[in-house]
């Protein structure tokens, strides 16, 4: 039985997976060790949906630009002239130079460092210096308008850019109906909480260990006893939208106070029902949000390797004015609370080169959440293959 596995390693069965809870299967380890497997994932759970990248908040003003490699895809996250944020292959249409190699303002145009070709900070292919020759700056099989930038899909939502790599997703509108319905009393702004609202945590698990273990609470006693104290085990309610999303709520979320017993203000507006509750959604695949009646988060998963994973983490509040020993307090409280999660993910992954371990069991009252993620994980990599002709 331990020779099959080895031999399965890259091209996995999944029937197990798509059960119903009371006799699912996890995904197999090959899922969260196998390189083979990691690039698979890459492109149907990844490049096939929509992903974040990054923040609107990382260029914040007009002409700002940000190179990023993304799963080895060399990017260029960008706020274009009018104000709007773009995001473009960071390549240039002639002789593919990387473009932009560190955080900068775009004064001018986007100049290739090779041979000078130009573009607009809309992608638009406006200079080819000497390109017919010296002095001639046309030619006419040269043609301009066909030479742009190769934009990448992208949408801005909760100040996430969301990038669609291979463009099969439906509209965003369409794909996050559900969870933009679900918080549509907190579509207002989201003010970034500065320099000390961000923070960076380097995992050493797979991307989908850091989602299954944000998005359940069965772990709370044990692994995060302050937390637990007072927002208990039994306090806790289990979200599940299959395909989409799942997560997890509390329904006595208790706001943060400064020694002089300050706090945050609330969000406008806001029903009864978030007076005392929060809640925690894993968006398939890799963004994690948190919203509270005074302040919100996100999470981006950002996969380097099958064990490698680095986690971007902002905090947002109501408004643009909020007490800055607060916020520090307020992030520092995250941060304790994500980092006494390394542990288990990382275990986790240890974990998973035990080639006799084989997905895991589920209980089918605390694992909700995570199962519905497998599922999830599983479709897509089987629709992928299907549609790829793959094994």
């Amino acid at each position: 039985m331990l020779k099959e596995r080895f031999l399965t390693m890259s091209t996995t069965v999944l029937y197990e997976v798509h059960k119903p809870i009371e006799t699912a299967k996890g995904l197999p380890n090959a899922h969260y060790i196998d390189p083979n497997t990691f690039d698979e994932e890459k492109q149907a759970l990844l490049f096939n949906q929509w992903t974040g990248l990054a923040t609107a908040q990382d260029v914040p003003e007009a002409g700002d630009a940000q190179p990023i490699t993304f799963l080895g895809l060399p990017l260029l996250l960008l706020r274009d002239k009018t104000g709007e944020v773009r995001v473009f292959q960071n390549t240039c249409r002639h002789r593919g130079m990387i473009l932009v190699t560190e955080a900068r303002k775009i004064e001018g145009a986007i100049r290739c460092p090779y041979h000078s070709w130009c573009y607009s900070t809309e992608g638009k292919l406006v200079s080819t210096p000497h390109v017919g020759g010296p002095g001639h700056n046309r030619h006419k099989d040269i043609a301009r308008e066909d030479l742009g930038l190769i934009e990448i899909r992208s949408h801005v939502w909760r100040d996430i850019v969301w990038i669609n790599v291979n463009e099969n997703a439906a509209p965003f509108e369409t794909a996050m109906a559900s969870a933009m319905e679900r918080w549509k009393e907190f579509e207002a702004p989201l003010y970034h909480g500065g320099a000390e609202s961000k923070f960076e945590l380097h995992v050493n698990c797979n991307w989908k260990l850091a989602v299954e273990n944000y998005c359940e609470s069965y772990h709370l006693p044990w692994v995060h006893p302050g937390l637990n104290s007072y927002s208990r085990l039994e306090d806790h309610y289990n979200i599940e939208k299959p395909g989409q999303y799942s997560g997890q709520g509390t329904l006595v979320y208790q706001q943060l106070k400064s020694d002089s017993g300050e706090r945050f203000p609330d969000f406008a507006n806001l029903s009864k029902k978030w007076d005392t509750s929060a809640e925690y959604l894993a968006i398939y695949p890799n963004v994690l949000l948190g919203t509270h009646r005074d302040h919100a988060f996100a999470i981006i998963l950002v996969p380097e390797s099958p064990e490698k994973t680095v986690e971007k983490i902002h905090l947002y509040y109501p408004t643009s004015d909020t007490p800055e020993a607060l916020r520090i307090k307020n992030a520092d409280q995250w941060k304790l609370v994500f980092e006494e999660d390394i542990m288990v993910v990382e275990g986790m992954q240890k974990g998973r080169h035990g080639v006799a371990f084989d997905g895991g069991k589920f209980s089918p009252v605390m694992d909700g959440p995570t199962h519905c993620f497998h599922q999830w994980a599983a479709q897509q990599v089987t629709d992928w293959r299907q549609t790829s002709h793959e094994p």
